[in-house]
């Protein structure tokens, strides 16, 4: 059970048993777990520069392509804000499997090009873009191994992970410059993008949302990289 207040203090910003933000919980307290971790969020969410995690609010994802359904999309210089908002739900950890539940209201700002079929509509165009979710529900199941460090000492480090995502109460799209600014065609594919957000969420969120996993595994594994298990451990 020691791994499961590790997994979350490290997940949620712990870079030592000595961070001031991190209350030592009994492993087998998970309201304490989770009321840690909580407090945790809005102090990794700006990033740890000296131990190599990169900011997650706000996140910078460069490029993230999707082509799927007919659907050609490119999203280019997106800027993610409102990571530092995000509330922990739930944790459940087995063995050396965790699962951990966040959910979110986030803004996604930035460069899109699109072409092709979305759902049941044709769809062309190139401009700024931006995406409010709100209550996007995400979860991720990770299994942990113990490797060494550089330092010589126990490490934690993912061996693999997965995610799944569902937004609770709704998505508002805005593409600017649909068919090169021809509003007669623009506005029907705009009113139907957002009548039909989940279907459309569906459409052309998932290697989105699997850009913003990533990069918060990235920080939790720099934080794996380094932080010794035996500084993550409550004894």
């Amino acid at each position: 059970m020691l791994r499961y207040f590790c997994f979350l203090a490290v997940i949620l910003g712990a870079r030592s048993a000595s961070a001031p933000f991190i209350k030592p919980c009994q492993t087998t307290d998970n309201a304490c777990v989770v009321s840690s971790a909580q407090a945790a969020v809005p102090f990794i969410a700006p990033g740890i520069p000296e131990l190599g995690v990169k900011s997650l609010d706000p996140m910078l994802l460069e490029e993230v392509r999707s082509d799927q359904g007919g659907l050609h999309l490119l999203f280019k210089n997106t800027v993610l804000t409102g990571m530092k908002g995000c509330s922990v739900d739930a944790v459940k950890m087995k063995n050396n499997k965790q699962t951990v539940t966040i959910r979110c209201s986030v803004m996604l700002k930035g460069d899109y090009t699109l072409s092709g079929q979305l759902l049941v509509l044709p769809v062309q165009g190139e401009g700024p873009y931006t995406i409010h979710i709100r209550d996007i529900v995400i979860k991720a199941f990770t299994e942990i191994e113990t490797v060494p460090g550089a330092d010589g000492k126990p490490h934690w480090n993912i061996a693999k992970w997965r995610h799944t995502f569902n937004v609770k109460t709704s998505t508002v799209f805005d593409f600017e410059n649909l068919f090169n600014g021809n509003q007669i065609l623009a506005t029907p594919v705009a009113e139907f993008m957002n009548s039909n957000w989940r279907d459309v969420m569906q459409e052309v969120a998932g290697p989105i949302v699997h850009a913003i996993v990533s990069n918060v595994v990235d920080g939790v594994q720099a934080l794996y990289k380094a932080v010794p298990v035996e500084e993550l451990i409550v004894q």
